[in-house]
């Protein structure tokens, strides 16, 4: 068989024949469902055991999220010189050890709100090369093609794991208790680290000569990204969205535990029976993609996924009706965050160079999780001052400014989104 016919085969085989991806994507399946049960399982730890206040919930999600802010860019130029493989598979290592640590500690009767801050940032850290990394080396995985599927499964089951994962942990906490309910994601961290060892890529290493100083690079990645007018509204919106979500689900714990008096099992339930709706939007994407055009689909979700937020803080107000009213907007935001991040996941992976990947990808998180660390500690200090669900409502409203950019723009006339950089 010649190359051409090779390849001509492998173009129309269907992703669910190939084991190669189906290896990488059963890993990431488990690691997905472990990471829900942790971000479950932390909070609820330090809220319920450790007696955490609104402002050490904020430096705890502050600790999580801070290194995207801290080595994010960095992070990309470096990952475009690697194989993003093999850094996938050192940072599900570092993963897994550090979060094996808080069961220990609590066993030995040591653990302190201080140690799970560490745990926090060196996750952090690790889920920042792995995140990059993550985004960057399905083009080396499928053919081009294959990338918008490819990316709908995975988002796909990144939602099957919203679904299953909070539940699971809930009933994890209540059955072992929160710092044992962790060996769960260390487990399948260690599963995802088996199943990258038996992926193969055809990544090929960026060539010595084809490498500048880091500063340089890292500049590079980012004219890319802003030199861009789709993606320059696509990561505004993203990031003014993530600035103004934060503010609220720094303190969710908070609010449901305390101010209205939920369990953790049934904290697990609503994000289980929301999530039904991401699994929803991942389906649904390319449906609504051809119905209405990729590039519509951008400002239609955001205009949906927005509103919706003031859903969160108006529980409060009407606590008879607070249970339905939290699914129905985890469920709405859910399914339009799905269709958000496929359609827009896809286009730039579509239209970057595969040498710039990681620096594109590590750009875009740091301006779109960058935020994160600064919300969280904001969340913690508006908390403290102005309470839980006003600071909430703060936040509701700055994720329905935030879709402006992509609904004030050229993405209602375009219908389709370009296949080169705009």
């Amino acid at each position: 068989m010649s190359r051409s016919e090779a390849v001509g085969e492998r173009a129309d085989r269907s992703l669910w024949r190939d084991g190669n991806f189906l290896t990488l994507w059963s890993g990431q399946a488990l690691a997905q469902l472990g990471s829900q049960v942790a971000e479950l399982a932390i909070p609820v730890l330090a809220v319920l055991l450790l007696g955490a206040s609104e402002l050490e919930v904020g430096f705890l999600n502050a600790a999580g999220v801070a290194a995207f802010l801290v080595v994010g860019l960095p992070a990309g130029a470096w990952i475009d010189r690697m194989r993003k493989r093999r850094v996938m598979i050192w940072a599900d290592a570092v993963r897994a050890v550090a979060l094996g640590v808080v069961p220990l500690l609590w066993w030995a009767g040591l653990l302190e709100m201080w140690h799970l801050y560490a745990v926090a940032l060196v996750v952090g850290v690790a889920t920042v090369f792995f995140d990059v990394s993550y985004q960057s080396i399905i083009p080396s995985l499928v053919r081009p093609g294959q990338i918008a599927e490819a990316n709908g499964k995975l988002q796909a089951t990144y939602e099957l794991a919203n679904i299953g994962g909070p539940a699971v942990g809930g009933w994890l906490v209540g059955l072992v208790a929160a710092p044992f309910a962790i060996l769960a994601p260390v487990g399948t961290y260690v599963a995802s680290f088996v199943a990258l060892l038996l992926t193969r890529d055809h990544e090929e290493p960026r060539a010595a000569d084809d490498r500048g100083p880091i500063l340089q690079e890292i500049a590079e990645g980012l004219r890319w990204v802003f030199g861009n007018r789709l993606l320059r509204r696509i990561v505004t919106t993203t990031a003014v969205f993530n600035l103004s979500s934060t503010l609220s689900f720094t303190l969710l714990p908070i609010f449901l535990l305390r101010e209205l008096g939920l369990s953790p099992a049934a904290m697990g339930v609503i994000f289980s029976l929301g999530a039904i709706g991401g699994f929803a939007g991942a389906v649904a994407t390319p449906h609504i993609v051809r119905r209405i055009g990729e590039a519509r689909a951008i400002p239609v979700s955001a205009i949906a996924f927005s509103v919706v937020a003031c859903l969160l803080p108006l529980a409060a107000a009407l606590p008879s009706v607070a249970f339905p009213l939290l699914v129905a907007q985890g469920f709405v935001a859910s399914f339009t965050v799905l269709l958000y991040n496929i359609t827009q996941v896809t286009f730039r992976q579509r239209i970057t160079p595969s040498r710039l990947l990681g620096r594109m990808n590590a750009s875009i998180r740091f301006c779109v999780w960058g935020v994160m660390p600064i919300a969280a500690l904001a969340a913690g200090v508006l908390g403290t001052w102005l309470g839980v669900v006003p600071t909430m409502w703060i936040g509701a409203v700055g994720q329905v400014v935030s879709a402006l950019f992509v609904v004030i723009g050229p993405f209602w006339a375009l219908r389709e989104l370009p296949d080169a950089a705009a």
